[in-house]
């Protein structure tokens, strides 16, 4: 056992160091698919549990990107259509979330990063809610930050779309464009602009776990030239190596950005 770890922690030693920092991504999205497999699978039913081994793989991640130098991070943990899950799968999810939200402002302080959160926060318990906005308003506070997070919260790609489409027409015609103008005067750059993270690049990697290839909505318009890696292990289980292997496959693809 012992001699298999050694070889592992080598093997993903190798990885790293074989990384051409100019070839990485400069910005992932992370689909955390597999939290309820997992916890009929590993931990006896208790979804509590999945959740907390879940959260506590994202702050990983969050490390682990942070030593890569990505310069940003889009993690999708609870989409609007998992809203329609039962109240005893959805509880202690909500609960551990909020955990999560009140731990990030010290991660933050520590990796150095910025935080954003996206979605449609009025569909959530006002104590997650309350959590996610205070843990944003205190990550405001870090001056300089080397890399940008994103959570992905009640999220749901179609959304946002649609919202972005509100928010730009509101402009619009705030702005004085009369009604009959205003089909001519929505281009791809004004509703980009009015995106939920507008400030973010564009995702370069997504990442699924737990052996799903589906996109689900995730990032729609931000993901249209996108690279995939979806993989095996379900969200609590993934590890670092899985991580560096998606990057490496990453770094190997010719890019094309078009059909």
């Amino acid at each position: 056992m012992a001699l298999r770890r050694s070889a592992y922690r080598y093997y993903e030693h190798r990885l790293a160091n074989a990384l051409p920092k100019e070839g990485l991504p400069r910005h992932i999205g992370v689909i955390l698919d597999g939290h309820r497999r997992f916890a009929r699978e590993v931990t006896d039913g208790e979804y509590q549990k999945s959740y907390e081994v879940g959260m506590a793989k994202l702050e990983e991640l969050l490390q682990w990107c942070a030593e890569l130098e990505i310069k940003a991070v889009t993690a999708w943990v609870l989409s609007t259509e998992n809203l329609r899950r039962p109240a005893a799968e959805l509880d202690p999810y909500f609960l551990v979330l909020t955990d999560l939200f009140n731990r990030l402002p010290q991660l933050a302080t520590r990796l150095h990063f910025s935080l954003s959160v996206s979605g449609s926060l009025d569909l959530l318990p006002p104590e997650l809610a309350l959590a996610a906005k205070r843990a944003v308003d205190e990550v405001a506070q870090i001056a300089d930050p080397q890399m940008d997070v994103n959570i992905a919260l009640c999220y749901g790609g179609r959304q946002e779309v649609v919202d972005a489409c509100r928010s730009l027409v509101t402009d619009l015609v705030e702005g004085g464009v009369a009604p009959d103008e205003l089909a001519e005067s929505i281009d791809a750059e004004g509703l980009a602009r009015n995106l939920y993270a507008a400030d973010l690049p564009d995702i370069d990697l997504v990442i699924r776990t737990s052996g799903e290839s589906r996109l689900s909505g995730f990032l729609l318009w931000q993901s249209a030239f996108a690279e995939f890696a979806f993989v095996d292990p379900y969200w609590p289980a993934f590890r670092r190596v899985d991580l560096l292997r998606a990057l490496r496959d990453f770094t190997r693809r010719e890019r094309r950005f078009g059909a």
